[in-house]
């Protein structure tokens, strides 16, 4: 279902007509998954000492970043 709604062509020439629109909807696609992400994090790692919660995020996304070098240049496609 969602395969058909995402290859539809009235949904391809929207995005081509309002492209702006297009960037504005995913800003906010990505907002909301953060945020969801955010808030499961506070509910299920360690919710009852917030500051060890926060260092291990902290220490968990460094590591992450220092394994995948840094790299960024994938989302410049």
């Amino acid at each position: 279902m969602l395969k058909q709604l995402k290859e539809s062509p009235k949904l391809q020439e929207l995005k081509t007509l309002h492209p702006t629109a297009n960037v504005i909807v995913i800003i906010f696609a990505i907002i909301m998954l953060w945020r969801g992400i955010w808030g499961l994090l506070d509910l299920y790692l360690f919710p009852g000492s917030p500051a060890f919660s926060h260092i291990l995020t902290v220490i968990i996304g460094a590591t992450i970043l220092y394994l995948d070098d840094f790299s960024i240049h994938n989302l410049k496609r």
